[in-house]
């Protein structure tokens, strides 16, 4: 056996695309065989979760094509977008599972054919006359476009080193999240070409994507035989008092990228008159840079520490918090866009950093269980097993993050006729994500009680 797939004496693959051992802890295999395979796999990865992406994203755009014949009011349309982002988040968790069940490949073959349906469900009821709650359902759908985020990175935090996993999960995150300003932009052409009565154009470009994305992943990726579906582990990733901290963190840099995503042109058009074709013009700027440099976050937080990255992160967060809040309240579009584009920079910034500190937490752990008496292969397939599991139930509690924005906006919307009161409630947030980033994983105790987590944590 060659270590990446299984192959007969003939060198014909026998078993699918199955790899039986995989070791990257072991430079060896890892300079011999491992990269190579792991960076094919990333990349299709990528472009799945890239179409996923868009797909989930899709009506944070088909609102901008719903004029006043539609009959639905700015309130109605930020819950309309809320709603995807409520389904992606529970989700995952099965898309977590299934991973390890049915295998990387597998999954990513099905997953990416099962966006076909909102897809052509949107298609369907994109018109005036349609009722609102047809309108809610078919945006439900697109929910399952968020799943495919929790299934790549789970797929691909297993096939890379520990020492590498916060440049590859941020890149892979990265690829994905950039399926948001992509559909955007897609967007904008339709509107500036077409005009806003056909939205049906941007849906006829996305069938044959996700066709192409699910043929590239039966094609070029692999199964890591490995992987098995450990509900143990979910139960005790569940029970683990880290797991919900960092769905805190989560919910402050996803939360606040995918809700800011979907949100950010119904903002721009009530509170600042834009037309659709004015807010598509500046809807995916923020979304495209935020994507962008979330692998930077991944690998600064490789070489300073996913915790210091993420604390000093936070703080920024809030001081961009500030300046929008002050341009919501005086109307001061320029001023908006500056603080509005530096919030999604620094959200995807932390997505980067948060993912990093996700599997850094149990190579903690398994590090004081190694002082403890554990052997050292123990103790790293016990840090793989954990990290595993708790990257589909943080990635599916902090999605939820673009809920709650969604519906703080709806909600200030309704009483203040503005996005103000919002916007302050955000900084508030982010001041409490900072102290806790502080509290938890980067404050010194003069005197550690015995058995506490504190100084292996502060390496993480």
């Amino acid at each position: 056996m060659d270590g990446t797939t299984t192959r007969g004496r003939t060198g014909g693959r026998t078993d699918g695309r199955w790899i039986r051992h995989w070791e990257p802890e072991d430079p060896a295999f890892w300079e011999g065989t491992g990269r190579a395979v792991a960076r094919r796999n990333l990349a299709f990865s990528v472009l799945s979760e890239h179409i996923g992406f868009s797909i989930w994203s899709l009506w944070s755009v088909m609102v901008l094509f719903m004029g006043k014949e539609y009959g639905i009011d700015p309130a109605g349309k930020f819950f309309l977008v809320a709603v995807p982002t409520l389904v992606g988040s529970f989700v995952r968790i099965p898309y977590t599972v299934a991973v390890a069940r049915f295998g990387g490949r597998n999954w990513t073959v099905v997953s990416a054919l099962l966006l076909l349906l909102p897809t052509l469900a949107a298609a369907y009821v994109m018109h005036p006359g349609t009722s609102y709650s047809t309108f809610l359902l078919v945006a439900a759908l697109t929910g399952v476009g968020g799943g495919n985020f929790a299934s790549s990175m789970t797929n691909i935090n297993a096939f890379y080193p520990a020492r590498l996993k916060g440049w590859a999960l941020g890149l892979n995150a990265g690829g994905g999240n950039i399926g948001v300003p992509v559909i955007q932009l897609v967007a904008l052409a339709v509107i500036a070409w077409a005009g806003a009565g056909h939205p049906r154009v941007v849906l006829a470009v996305y069938l044959p994507l996700i066709v192409v994305a699910a043929l590239c992943a039966a094609l070029f990726m692999d199964n890591l035989a490995p992987m098995k579906a450990d509900t143990g582990a979910l139960a005790a990733v569940v029970r683990e008092k880290h797991t919900w901290l960092m769905s805190v963190l989560y919910v402050g840099t996803f939360g606040s990228f995918i809700g800011f995503s979907f949100a950010f042109g119904l903002v721009l058009q009530n509170q600042f008159g834009r037309t659709p074709l004015q807010a598509a013009q500046l809807t995916f700027l923020g979304p495209l840079l935020g994507s962008v440099v979330r692998p930077l976050g991944g690998r600064l937080a490789d070489r300073f520490g996913g915790a210091r990255i993420t604390l000093w992160n936070f703080g920024a967060m809030a001081a961009a918090a500030s300046l929008v809040t002050y341009a919501s309240s005086v109307r001061s579009l320029p001023v908006f866009l500056t603080g509005f584009v530096a919030l999604f920079a620094l959200a995807g910034l932390g997505n980067g950093s948060t993912y990093k500190m996700i599997p850094g937490i149990f190579d903690a752990q398994a590090q004081d269980l190694i002082a403890a008496g554990r052997t050292p292969e123990d103790a790293a397939a016990r840090s793989r097993r954990m990290s595993g599991a708790a990257i589909g139930v943080i990635g599916a509690v902090g999605a939820l993050g673009g809920l709650f924005i969604n519906l703080a906006f709806r909600e200030s919307f309704l009483t203040a006729g503005s996005g103000t009161p919002a916007f302050a409630s955000f900084l508030a947030a982010y001041a409490v994500c900072s102290v806790l980033t502080w509290a938890v994983y980067l404050r010194r105790p003069t005197a550690a009680r015995p058995g506490a987590d504190t100084p292996a944590l502060a390496r993480v």
